[in-house]
């Protein structure tokens, strides 16, 4: 049964389709024009009436493409809304997709060419669709129309809602990867963001199970697991990661090329500063080809030893062990010491009497599933104590009831 749609020159679509032909068509002379604007109507009613929605769509973008240096950037964001628009009219989930890859890659195409407008187009498809990975291949649109316009911080805010839009997609582990790559490559052209572009790096990496993965796919991985240990031991803030949890990176060990590389990582994470200097004696080539300067190595060295000290059972730390272990003299101690707790690595108090540091909360350097399990143990005997404390409490109150119940009725 045929679908009837009422169609008018009243209709947004149709008035698009004239004003986009008759200005595609101008320079070929009235006769020729009046021709072809006719036809393209025509054809654009008939796609109508038989909601062949996806070839309309097509035909809509083929003169949009031909006006944009003719119109001005609200007609151009006008015509675009009336295209996007098509896709609440597709009947089908995977006709609405195709739409959407058919519309975003139109809008892509020329990424340098007033990008910001382009931007608001790919944001305004992606509000129409409730298609879940049509919403996901447009957003992945718009961060690629993003980078290479240089217009990031227009998208840059979404990144904090990754979380809920991963579970809105449901994407596999592919489009995760392509996902995680390209935010983390977005963030790192901005160097106050540093952080959370390692952060994305390693959700990337962390993609790689290892089980069951084929040698190519890990092999893929292994030059962004070099580039994560580079910037875990250049950033002057960054302390604690997982990263030797990750079979994308596990698989450096025993690589000919990158082998050293991991055993570097191995060193910021479970050793201490005399440790990197010996490697560094070795290997001091091989650190500044990858640009990693010495003076800055030692000092986040200095503070990831002074956090593999705090470890210590004991939590009380002689400065003479502190001096010996970060290589200073006795003046610089202290010094060290305020640098880790403003740097947020330690809590403690310093004895000055009897020169030595308490230390009542330190950062693990490695926070991986062993790490987990600790926390989760404690968390647990926490509860205990919580909830011992709370029986205990009520037991007394009932217990002074009684006893002052016990106390009027002597009385």
């Amino acid at each position: 049964m045929t679908t009837i749609v009422a169609t008018s020159e009243d209709d947004p679509v149709l008035a698009v389709v004239r004003f986009t032909s008759e200005l595609a068509w101008a320079d070929a002379g009235p006769e020729v024009a009046e021709l072809q604007v006719t036809r393209l109507c025509i054809e654009a009613q008939e796609c109508m009436i038989t909601s062949r929605w996806l070839d309309l769509a097509s035909l809509m973008l083929t003169s949009a493409d031909l006006i944009v240096s003719r119109v001005s950037e609200k007609d151009l964001e006008c015509i675009f809304t009336v295209i996007c628009n098509l896709v609440t009219r597709a009947s089908i989930p995977d006709e609405a997709l195709e739409m959407a890859k058919l519309i975003s890659a139109k809008v892509i195409q020329q990424p340098n060419d007033k990008p910001a407008l382009r931007l608001k187009m790919l944001f305004n498809l992606y509000n129409l669709l409730e298609n879940p990975y049509a919403r996901f291949l447009v957003y992945n649109k718009a961060l690629n129309l993003a980078a290479s316009g240089k217009v990031t911080e227009s998208i840059i805010p979404s990144f904090k809602n990754i979380d809920s839009f991963l579970q809105e997609w449901n994407i596999g582990k592919m489009d995760q990867r392509e996902l995680f790559l390209t935010i983390s490559n977005i963030l790192k052209d901005n160097k106050s963001m540093a952080k959370d572009s390692f952060a994305f790096l390693t959700k990337y990496l962390a993609t790689f199970s290892g089980a069951g993965e084929e040698s190519c796919t890990m092999n893929e991985a292994k030059e962004e697991a070099v580039h994560s240990i580079i910037e875990f031991v250049r950033s002057p803030d960054i302390f604690q990661c997982d990263l030797l949890d990750m079979p994308a990176v596990g698989q450096l060990e025993k690589d000919g090329k990158y082998a050293l590389i991991y055993q570097l990582l191995k060193i910021f994470l479970n050793q201490r500063l005399d440790a990197y200097l010996d490697f560094h004696a070795a290997n001091s080539t091989l650190l500044k080809s990858y640009g990693l300067v010495h003076d800055d190595c030692i000092t986040k060295m200095r503070l990831m030893s002074l956090l593999d000290l705090s470890s210590n059972d004991s939590r009380e730390i002689p400065y003479s062990v502190i001096r010996d272990a970060l290589r200073i003299t006795d003046e610089e101690v202290e010094y060290w010491i305020v640098k880790a707790i403003t740097s947020k690595l330690l809590d403690c108090k310093m004895d000055q009497m009897n020169q030595f540091v308490i230390v009542s909360r330190h950062t693990e350097r490695v926070f991986g599933l062993s790490e987990w399990q600790s926390l989760h143990s404690k968390l647990g005997a926490w509860r205990g104590n919580i909830a011992n404390a709370i029986s205990t409490i009520q037991a007394n109150k009932v217990s002074g009831g009684l006893q002052a119940m016990q106390g009027l009725m002597i009385r």
